[in-house]
């Protein structure tokens, strides 16, 4: 065993006890944490505006900021890219994250001197509770990978700005950066076609001991691979034996990446934003994201049926139930005040408080009635894929088709892209009412609605389409 993987195991040691620690008083630590994050940014813009000197309760806090998303906040961010101090957060913010907003366009979101370790603990701590867990800790003496964004950053004003994972990068530990890649130069490039075939070069006949990235692109790095050496990845990386994930969720993704390696792997799935590093999960074999309440995150959760209310109720970590569908509200040391995240959760532990990532608050399918939510969504697809195993599921997406046709009934219509079609499409399309039932037991219009689906290939290949 490498010098690397022996100290850490010490390491993981602490840093499960400290995570003990304030799990014992999760709504003390969270109402602690409201407090002191107030209290220093009383004096913004921001701060003054909402009468922070007043706040002293997450009720206080409620009652003078309400929720807001990236759109209802772009006035204070606007402030913030003008490089206006002490707007949100006293003084400047380290770096801008720029990101794809889902409604919003581009999207830069403050990472202040006080988050980024919020951004840089996050996956390191998650290592080190696998380490605490398993007691594998071989993977730290190998080469690791994390599939990434290009590291150069631009200035937006005076403040540096790019993706989040390109900022991360420029604060990897110096002992691991020697086992990192791909090398920095690799990483800059644009092009993500020349990149991969980039990344693969580096890799290939090295050490790889840890591979991370956003499932797709991950998967796409393993393809590439395969299509080079003809062989499974697990064959071309023998030592390969840590796999983690984060980005999106991994289901959807799972059964093909586990195919591509050709051997089983242990994984740790991460619940990374831009806002804010949230989550990790902290047992292997156990789906909860692990909420991470001591590190600059103050949480209020919305039921999601009634988010859309002009004053929804806002709940605190100590309010909070299990098997609910909420959607996530962030104030941070990152000058996010009730920030509507988007995401959706469902709590699967209390003590300590885990979740599983749902969906997206504003990503339903609600035309008839049917309020699906992605959660519900995949595990109807992981079920008709459960009926017909050979089939390998690349992409996917699905929308309502009202119909126009009075002999015809509105129904939800899918585009699948198949890397292995089911040997019967038509079996594999057709209205599957018990499959629905089972999988989405809201109300009967649910399973009225989907069990009229309509299934394709994206890539429309002879043989690969089908229409009901």
């Amino acid at each position: 065993m490498g010098l690397k993987a022996a100290l850490s195991r010490p390491l993981a040691a602490y840093t499960v006890h400290r995570y003990r620690q304030w799990q014992r008083h999760p709504a003390a630590t969270q109402l602690h944490l409201l407090r002191e994050l107030t209290r220093t940014a009383a004096g913004t813009a921001f701060g003054r505006a909402h009468d922070f000197g007043a706040i002293q309760t997450p009720a206080d806090f409620a009652a003078r900021v309400p929720v807001r998303d990236y759109e209802a906040l772009k006035p204070y961010f606007d402030r913030v890219k003008a490089g206006e101090p002490n707007a949100l957060w006293p003084g400047r913010p380290l770096y801008l994250a720029k990101t794809s907003g889902t409604t919003s366009g581009a999207k830069y979101i403050p990472i202040t001197r006080a988050s980024i370790g919020n951004h840089i603990n996050g996956a390191k701590d998650a290592l080190l509770h696998y380490v605490a867990a398993t007691g594998k800790a071989r993977f730290l003496d190998g080469r690791l990978i994390f599939l990434s964004g290009s590291p150069e950053l631009e200035r937006v004003g005076s403040i540096p700005t790019g993706r989040l994972s390109g900022i991360v990068n420029h604060h990897v530990p110096a002992y691991l950066r020697r086992n990192q890649l791909p090398s920095y130069a690799t990483n800059c490039l644009q092009d993500w076609e020349t990149k991969l075939d980039a990344i693969v070069g580096e890799t290939l006949g090295q050490k790889m001991t840890l591979i991370s990235g956003i499932p797709p692109w991950v998967q796409m790095y393993f393809d590439r691979l395969t299509a080079r050496t003809g062989r499974l990845v697990g064959e071309i990386f023998p030592a390969f034996d840590l796999f983690v994930s984060g980005g999106v969720s991994m289901e959807p993704y799972r059964a093909r990446l586990l195919e591509s390696i050709g051997r089983p792997v242990d994984g740790i799935e991460l619940f990374p934003a831009s806002e804010g590093f949230l989550a990790f999960q902290d047992q292997p074999g156990n789906p909860g994201l692990l909420l991470r309440l001591d590190s600059g995150i103050f949480f209020e959760f919305v039921p999601a049926g009634r988010f859309f209310e002009e004053n929804p109720p806002r709940l605190t970590i100590a309010e909070v139930e299990l098997d609910k569908q909420y959607a996530v509200v962030l104030t941070s040391n990152a000058g996010l005040w009730a920030y509507s995240l988007g995401d959706t959760v469902r709590f699967v532990d209390l003590h300590p408080h885990r979740v599983v990532v749902t969906g997206r608050i504003k990503h339903f399918l609600s035309a008839f009635g049917e309020h699906v939510i992605g959660e519900e969504v995949e595990a109807a697809l992981r079920e008709a894929v459960r009926q017909h195993p050979e089939t390998e599921v690349t992409e996917f997406t699905v929308a309502p088709l009202v119909s126009e046709d009075k002999t015809q009934p509105s129904r939800h219509e899918w585009l699948i892209e198949f890397a292995q079609a089911p040997y019967d499409l038509a079996s594999f399309g057709r209205p599957w009412m018990p499959i629905c039932v089972s999988a989405m037991p809201t109300t009967t219009t649910c399973a009225r609605v989907v069990s009229w689906c309509r299934w394709c290939c994206a890539r429309c290949r002879p043989g690969h389409f089908s229409a009901i």
